[in-house]
């Protein structure tokens, strides 16, 4: 009992102790840190954010009433000008001794605040000045805790990669908020291959007329993709101004940034309702019960116009968070500032001091990490991290979201934090990640992003002027000095205008002087564009690529290629030797070898076992070579014994019908049909002669060849067909050209004409045939490409063919270029394999059935020349078992004539005399062997 009194009252002891300890605590003093808060205290966004930065000192020492320290605010109005935050700044950094300063709202305040932060070593934290050009490298006492507004770019470009927009203009306001982004947004559309072709700067102080007159201005123009880049004022009226103007209607799309976008809420519903259909981008913020929790103590604490917080809010609840907590974990027991030595006549500045704690403050508060309200509080870099976004689209008095952008993997319908590294591979901007969209006027379909302003000029269309080849580009002076341009050209182009979706006004101006001559060849016409001389260039125009470095092109409208026109030469007279031609001098050195060695093979196979292969030196050799050619025209009348002869034969009979046909098919060609041979056939020639050449005035071709090492001294132009073919007929000492080059368009419309007279001859260099010229960059040319493949692909191609060039060009298919109408052995080379692996395989099983039958020979020879000696011997003889060499009752009729010669059987009256009974009888196997062994000599010719 003593003892369970003792422990209780041990117990008693110890709670006592604790009990004390935490009374002392709490009636310890705490410590007070003298913050300074330099902000617009007019603005709605500032009070927003000075009661959520109170409520966030209340939220944190509530739960850490522990803490020694506590911050003490002290508020500075900015009055809105970089100069009065500065003022501010300097009388609490001078006069309060502040350790850090929140604030100050804009990017243009804070510039000269990190400086003084940075003499100072006092922390300079902002929630709201989110211009690209601060930057925490300035100083390592700038903090930003909310975003950077290059982090946003990526995603705005994600979405107009999405809808495939290729140009958009940037509306912003003409400070350091506005302009700090473009760079930034410039390079984002680089990657998109997105262009701005315009940049709208608006005045921050503008008026509404100033707005009205820059947004007439961008009606005006065919980009309708407007990203604006300003705050909440601003914007207001630019849309509300937008709304009246009529630019919040169909074909238009308006992206905003966060600058509006946070302070969606706070805009008047007037305004929202002049926003319908505008998308926009804002960071994600992760909905907790925190949050939720947040926002309804806010609300019931918050006065005036906002009922809800925004982003700026949260990342100001954060900040107040994250610096208390910083100065906590510095342990401050004695903030104070080291004084200079200042002199009497020293400013305001210089009076400055230094603060001794700055530098643990900063480290603390840059390793702070925590989950806030807005999210993962974590600075990187002195900057708040940048979270995914969150695209939303404007529909009325509240904004949507329609899906999200990551860095990692673009635009997707949901967030996935559980696989956040999973999918880092898969970067995607595709618009069907996103949900429904309703676009400005109502519309459920996305706009092109441009159109041909009915307010504004027609399309200027430069076309060439020259005075050939008119059936491409023709252009009449009328008496009253005005222009008719037609041609194949102009047909083509207003066929493919006439099928875009949309209206396109346009005017064709010819390429010319006040003489109504040409002002310059194609290349100087293409500069007229780049120029802006011109809008687009309609004509025959190549596609090459120093061209299209300066302007873009659509596809091709006709057929691609640069060749060589040259006379026919019409061979009246044959030769005698015309039968030769059919084949190659390799096919018929490979044909002949085939003939003997196919000969010789049967020879081998058959000479021992078949009669019709035996005889005399001269006789065998003689019916190898008649052998083998007989079967040209399968006269052979020798029959084969071997199924190893039969074998080879039919594959060599199948080689025979192929050739044989091949030469009596190309032999009637060159023997009937008219030779259309060009003079030249190849470039060397010309070369080589130093011949004269035709080319177009004015041609790329020009530059083509003389890249080929033509001297520019033997290049002749032509400017018409007419021409063309009178350089031709000139005179080989006159000036003649041998051949011209032109492109294949041109080439067809010449030949229709002189279809008799030239061919064209190969190779033909490419290029990309015909198409039309656009600026670089213009909307037009994606349109306009694709309408040319719904023209080119229908009848009303052909139907303008036969209207400019009629059916002439049937004529010039039959001057296709030739190279040779001789056969090669490249065409049948896979013929003579299958034959020469046929019989090789038929030898080397001859010879190894003939050494197996053989073997008694290999065994008995001591030496090997004795061998090899007896085994042709054997060879050269005939088979003992062939049936071809045995008489009726067996016996080697062959081996007898073969001894004695041909000899005449005895007569049927004369009595056979039977041999001796005493004579024994020998089989006719062994009669034979020992005839071989008496004559050796058996193989010898037959009288």
């Amino acid at each position: 009992m003593e003892k369970k009194f003792c422990i209780l009252h041990f117990f008693l002891f110890l709670i006592n102790i604790l009990i004390t300890t935490l009374m002392a605590q709490r009636l310890m003093p705490t410590i007070p840190i003298r913050v300074g808060v330099v902000l617009d205290m007019d603005n709605q966004v500032v009070q927003m954010g000075l009661n959520c930065i109170s409520m966030a000192l209340s939220d944190f020492y509530a739960k850490h009433d522990h803490y020694a320290t506590r911050l003490a605010l002290n508020n500075r109005d900015s009055k809105g000008t970089a100069v009065g935050a500065a003022a501010a700044a300097v009388d609490l950094l001078k006069n309060v001794e502040v350790q850090a300063i929140i604030g100050p709202m804009f990017s243009s305040q804070a510039n000269f605040l990190i400086d003084l932060g940075d003499e100072a070593q006092v922390p300079i934290i902002t929630f709201t000045a989110t211009s690209p050009s601060l930057s925490s490298s300035r100083s390592q006492y700038f903090v930003r805790a909310t975003l950077n507004d290059s982090s946003q770019v990526k995603a705005i470009g994600s979405i107009i990669q999405a809808f495939g927009w290729r140009q958009v203009v940037p509306i912003y306001v003409d400070n350091e908020f506005g302009k700090g982004l473009i760079p930034y947004l410039n390079d984002a559309m680089e990657e998109v291959n997105a262009r701005i072709p315009y940049r709208s700067v608006i005045p921050s102080l503008a008026t509404d007329d100033q707005i009205a007159a820059e947004l007439y201005k961008l009606m005006s123009m065919q980009t309708r993709v407007f990203i604006v880049h300003m705050l909440r004022p601003l914007g207001s009226r630019l849309f509300t101004k937008a709304k009246q103007l009529g630019m919040m209607s169909e074909n238009y799309a308006w992206i905003i940034t966060d600058g509006i976008a946070n302070a969606f809420d706070a805009i008047d519903p007037s305004v929202k309702e002049s926003m319908l259909g505008v998308i926009g981008v804002i960071p994600y913020v992760p909905k907790t019960t925190e949050l939720d929790n947040f926002k309804i103590r806010y609300r019931k604490r918050a006065t005036g116009p906002i009922l809800d917080v925004n982003t700026f809010g949260l990342w100001a609840y954060d900040s107040a968070t994250a610096l208390a907590m910083a100065v906590e974990e510095a342990r401050q027991t004695n903030a104070r500032f080291s004084k200079a030595n200042i002199t009497r006549n020293s400013t305001d500045i210089e009076a400055i001091g230094v603060s001794t704690d700055g530098p643990k403050i900063i480290q603390a508060l840059l390793s702070t990490r925590f989950k806030g309200l807005a999210g993962d509080f974590q600075l990187v870099n002195g900057q708040l991290q940048s979270p995914p976004y969150q695209i939303v689209n404007v529909i009325g008095p509240a904004a949507r979201g329609v899906g999200y952008w990551t860095k990692e993997n673009g635009i997707v319908k949901e967030l996935n934090f559980t696989n956040a590294n999973a999918n880092t591979n898969t970067y995607s901007a595709l618009k069907s990640n996103l949900g429904s969209i309703i676009w400005p006027g109502d519309r459920t379909s996305p706009p092109k992003g441009w159109v041909i302003p009915t307010n504004g000029r027609k399309l200027r269309i430069g076309v060439p002027f020259k005075d050939g080849f008119t059936e491409f580009v023709r252009v009449t002076w009328n008496p009253d000095n005005s222009t008719k341009v037609e041609g194949y050209c102009i047909d083509v182009f207003d066929a493919v205008m006439a099928t875009l979706p949309y209206g396109v006004q346009y005017e064709y101006i010819p390429f010319s002087n006040s003489q109504h001559k040409s002002a310059g060849s194609y290349n100087d016409l293409a500069n007229q564009v780049y120029f802006g001389k011109y809008d687009a260039v309609v004509g025959d125009m190549t596609i090459v690529a120093n061209r299209s470095e300066y302007v873009d092109f659509t596809l091709p409208y006709t057929e691609s290629g640069v060749s060589m026109v040259a006379p026919i030469k019409h061979n009246k007279s044959k030769s005698p030797w015309v039968f030769l031609k059919p084949l190659t001098w390799e096919l018929w050195v490979t044909s002949l070898c085939s003939f003997v060695c196919i000969g010789l093979v049967i020879w081998i196979l058959e000479h021992r076992i078949n009669q019709d292969f035996r005889g005399t030196f001269w006789h065998q050799v003689g019916l190898v070579l008649w052998f083998a050619f007989s079967t040209l025209v399968f006269a052979h009348k020798e029959k084969l014994v071997s199924n190893l002869s039969k074998l080879v034969l039919i594959f060599w009979f199948f080689v025979v019908l192929v050739l044989t046909q091949s030469y009596t098919a190309s032999l009637t060609s060159i023997l009937t049909l008219q030779q259309l041979q060009p003079t030249v056939t190849d470039i060397n020639t010309l070369l080589k002669n130093h011949e004269y050449v035709g080319y177009q005035q004015g041609s790329f071709v020009f530059d083509m060849l003389k890249r080929m090492t033509f001297d520019e001294s033997r290049l002749l132009p032509y400017n018409s067909i007419e021409e063309m073919n009178e350089l031709f007929s000139n005179g080989s000492k006159k000036g003649r050209i041998a051949a011209a080059y032109d492109e294949i368009p041109y080439i067809k419309l010449f030949l229709g004409k002189y279809c008799s007279k030239y061919t064209m001859v190969d190779p033909v260099y490419k290029t990309d045939g015909f198409g039309f010229v656009f600026p670089i960059g213009s909307p037009l040319v994606t349109d306009t490409s694709r309408a040319i493949l719904n023209v080119t692909q229908g009848e009303e191609m052909v139907r303008i063919e036969r209207k400019w060039f009629g059916d002439k060009t049937e004529c010039s298919d039959l001057s296709a270029s030739l190279s040779s109408n001789s056969l090669g052995l490249e065409s049948f080379w896979m013929l003579f394999v299958i034959v020469g692996s046929a019989a090789a395989i038929a030898l080397i099983i001859y010879l190894g059935r003939f050494l197996y039958r053989n073997w008694d020979v290999i065994q008995e020879a001591d030496l090997v020349g004795d061998m090899f000696a007896n085994l042709l011997q054997r060879f050269l003889g005939v088979d003992p078992n062939a049936p071809d060499f045995m008489n009726a009752d067996g016996i080697g009729i062959g081996i007898e004539r073969e001894i004695l010669g041909d000899i005449e059987p005895p007569p049927e009256n004369v009595q056979q005399i039977p041999p001796p009974e005493n004579v024994q009888q020998i089989p006719p196997e062994e009669a034979h062997q020992e005839i071989e062994l008496a004559n050796p000599n058996q193989n010898l010719p037959r009288n």
